[in-house]
């Protein structure tokens, strides 16, 4: 594949790897997972995203029924999400601060969407990045091709691993994702071995049970790994469901209290785990 939906390039990015980093969003996720974000990065076609606050009432009609084109909004009330870029475009992009990546020993993390999905575009793009001698991170659910991430890791200096719902079934049901599949892919490229930092989303309600903490829990310590990241749930993308026409379900869900966060932070930490909030 030459060319692929990108929706986001996040430049001088402090989290999602080591140093100041480069971020690229790849469009398209095959999990449905409630709590996410950047519900714009679920689609793996090109949308229209509606922002009511820029809307002057230039058509009669509301900016869900406007039938003027995107690309003749006047306020850029209605634009696309997603733009096809080649790899070509995308390097010489983040080239234009690599002189950042090399002062703070950053570099590039690709994300989504979920990298996995985007086979041989991935492949190439870390590749071509190797090439330019550039520090290289994957953020994945770990929901994907096993050859993909294989070949993918070859080229990876970091993996930043999701672990949501350990339970296959609540897994399937919740998320959409096959746990066998992912499991197998962490396990693979602990034998492989890549940097591997587990990340936990806490979503009351969906990951912060006990039971799912504690399978999270031997799951890596199973695999020797001794650095987690735990997530905590926010509301910061509640907003796009609406610009998107979509459905958010969590609208009324309450963030952890702090108090839980540090109570599940010190719960891994007495399995000799490096636990930061964040990351």
């Amino acid at each position: 594949m030459k060319e692929n939906l990108v929706f986001n390039i996040q430049r001088y990015s402090l989290n999602d790897g080591e140093g100041i980093r480069t971020i690229i969003f790849l469009k398209g996720c095959p999990l449905r997972c409630p709590w996410c974000s950047n519900p714009e990065s679920q689609s793996f076609e090109r949308e229209i995203f509606r922002r009511q606050k820029l809307c002057i009432n230039c058509n009669t009609k509301d900016i869900f029924n406007c039938d003027i084109e995107t690309d003749l909004c006047p306020t850029n009330a209605k634009s696309y999400i997603g733009d096809k870029m080649t790899i070509e475009e995308i390097v010489e992009e983040v080239k234009k601060d690599k002189v950042f990546y090399e002062t703070t020993d950053g570099g590039v993390t690709i994300s989504g969407g979920e990298p996995l999905s985007h086979g041989h575009f991935l492949i190439s793009l870390l590749k071509a990045l190797k090439d330019e001698n550039i520090h290289t991170a994957m953020e994945t659910s770990g929901f994907g091709s096993i050859d993909t991430l294989d070949k993918a890791a070859n080229y990876l200096d970091l993996i930043l691993f999701d672990l949501k719902i350990m339970d296959k079934e609540k897994a399937k049901s919740i998320l959409n994702v096959d746990m066998d599949v992912v499991k197998e892919n962490f396990v693979n490229l602990v034998q492989k071995n890549k940097k591997v930092i587990p990340r936990v989303p806490l979503i009351p309600g969906f990951t912060m049970e006990k039971q799912n903490i504690d399978d999270i829990i031997d799951f890596i310590v199973k695999n020797n790994i001794k650095e987690v990241h735990i997530l905590p749930f926010h509301q910061y993308g509640s907003s796009k469901y609406e610009a998107l026409g979509l459905e958010y379900k969590l609208i009324d869900l309450k963030p952890p209290k702090e108090e839980k966060i540090q109570e599940v932070r010190e719960y891994m930490e007495k399995y000799d785990l490096k636990v930061t909030i964040g990351g």
